[in-house]
C-alpha cells in the first residue's frame, strides 16, 4: 500500500514534513508555495486512491489560482491539526 491510499497516512506525512519545514526556519510562505507546487503535481500526475483524494482533486480541477491557494492553506492547517493532536 502506497501512502497516497490512506487518508490518514497521507495526511499525517503531510503534516510531519510541514513541522519538519517549519522546525528548519523554511518561512510559511515558501512552504505555502510548496504546497500549491504539490497540489497542482498530484492533479496532473497521480490518481486520486481514495474518496477523500478524489474531493481534493475534483476541488482543484476547478479552482482559481487564488482557491487553489486557499485550499493548499486548508490542507496545511488540516494535516498539522492532526498532527499535534
Amino acid at each position: 500500500m502506497t501512502i497516497l491510499e490512506n487518508w490518514q497516512k497521507w495526511t499525517s506525512f503531510l503534516g510531519q514534513n510541514v513541522m519538519q519545514a517549519e522546525a528548519s526556519g523554511m518561512p510559511k510562505k515558501m512552504i505555502q508555495q510548496a504546497a500549491v507546487q504539490i497540489g497542482e503535481y498530484l492533479a496532473t500526475n497521480v490518481d486520486p486512491k481514495n474518496e477523500q483524494e478524489r474531493v481534493l482533486s475534483d476541488l482543484w480541477g476547478v479552482a482559481s489560482e487564488d482557491e487553489k491557494h486557499a485550499l493548499a492553506n486548508c490542507v496545511m492547517k488540516l494535516v498539522q491539526n492532526k498532527h499535534v493532536q
